[in-house]
């Protein structure tokens, strides 16, 4: 099925730089947002605490259900408007940890129907530890991690055809990982200067398609984790679940693409590689777009119809989507055209050296 002509020609290439310039604002603006809030939002199950969801018969304001929750000194707690308008519905987040959180939900409850009435109605109650939302935190970001590293193990194998390479970045990154851990670097130091290494190995060991894939990767989950930063929205589990949905998505579309060059790098090597990369991105649109949209008609129903509880979820799978398919054309692609480039500039330079 097509619904874009097979010969249309497109020159994705030759916009790469405006890309470029897009992704690049994109990221610096990630950054600036996490620094200025302070770094990402955790929701409770990585910062611990206890996540009430109440439903009232009328509305509210939180000044007043925070006043409800006084005599069992939950007067501090954060409460916030969930769901659609109209629905009366509430979160309460109580994120000490110095209280004594037995039975907290049945005591909230209490305290609500004591001041709103027999109709009020606890939804559900989470609570995490402190140091159990720790561990969530940095299982979360490992996953994350080694989800990123070994799809670039696969393609540099999958695609070049180097498998001893893909084990020798393996192991080199298991050794620098285990120095850094043994230093005290924190979790997410320790993931920046892996994924570093990472990208740094596939240019010295000439893994362009791992190269490609790994920074299209890191920069779909950066800008969708800049995305929650910008509108100030809470990290939990069922994004952190989006995300890896998000990297297999994205890395899947950038094969689809990827398959292509090889192939057509095989049937025409006297071609200029832009022309090949820029055919095989068009060859591939219409797929593309038929598996973005279809996805993306879904992921909008859920973002609208789905409900309070998975709204973040399908928020970041909106995101990831768009800007995974984006990056498949404008980002993985144009960076296997740049490597190429570096790497027979450095070689003519040294040839003129040696002369």
């Amino acid at each position: 099925m097509h619904i874009i002509k097979p010969d249309i020609s497109i020159d994705f290439v030759g916009k790469r730089n405006i890309a470029f310039v897009i992704s690049g604002a994109l990221i610096l603006l990630t950054i600036f947002m996490l620094i200025w809030r302070g770094g990402p939002r955790y929701g409770v199950d990585f910062s611990g605490g206890v996540l009430i969801q109440l439903k009232l018969q009328q509305k509210k304001a939180p000044s007043e259900i925070r006043s409800a929750l006084a005599p069992i000194g939950l007067e501090d707690s954060i409460v916030q408007e969930f769901g659609q308008e109209g629905d009366l519905e509430y979160l309460i987040r109580v994120q000490k940890t110095d209280l004594d959180l037995t039975g907290v939900g049945d005591k909230a409850g209490a305290a609500l129907r004591q001041a709103f009435g027999e109709g009020t109605e606890i939804r559900r109650v989470e609570m995490v530890g402190p140091k159990v939302g720790k561990d969530l935190a940095e299982k979360a970001l490992f996953a994350i991690f080694y989800s990123i590293l070994f799809m670039a193990i696969y393609i540099s194998g999958r695609f070049e055809l180097k498998w001893m390479m893909s084990l020798v970045m393996a192991i080199s990154l298991a050794v620098v990982v285990y120095f850094i851990s043994a230093l005290g670097a924190g979790v997410t130091s320790l993931i920046v200067a892996a994924l570093a290494v990472t990208i740094g190995l596939c240019w010295f060991l000439k893994l362009r398609f791992a190269l490609g894939a790994i920074m299209a990767l890191v920069h779909d989950v950066t800008i969708t984790v800049g995305a929650f930063a910008l509108l100030n929205k809470e990290i939990d589990l069922s994004v952190i679940a989006a995300i890896l949905t998000i990297v297999g998505y994205s890395l899947n579309d950038t094969i689809i693409v990827f398959d292509r060059i090889r192939e057509n790098i095989k049937r025409t090597r006297r071609r200029p590689l832009s022309e090949i990369i820029n055919d095989s991105v068009n060859q591939t649109l219409s797929r593309t777009v038929l598996t973005a949209g279809t996805t993306l008609i879904v992921v909008l129903a859920l973002f609208i119809l789905g409900g309070g509880v998975i709204h973040d979820f399908a928020f970041a799978l909106l995101v990831g989507i768009i800007v995974g398919t984006y990056s498949s054309v404008y980002v993985a692609s144009p960076l296997l055209l740049l490597f190429e480039k570096t790497v027979s500039r450095a070689a003519r330079e040294e040839k003129g050296a040696v002369k």
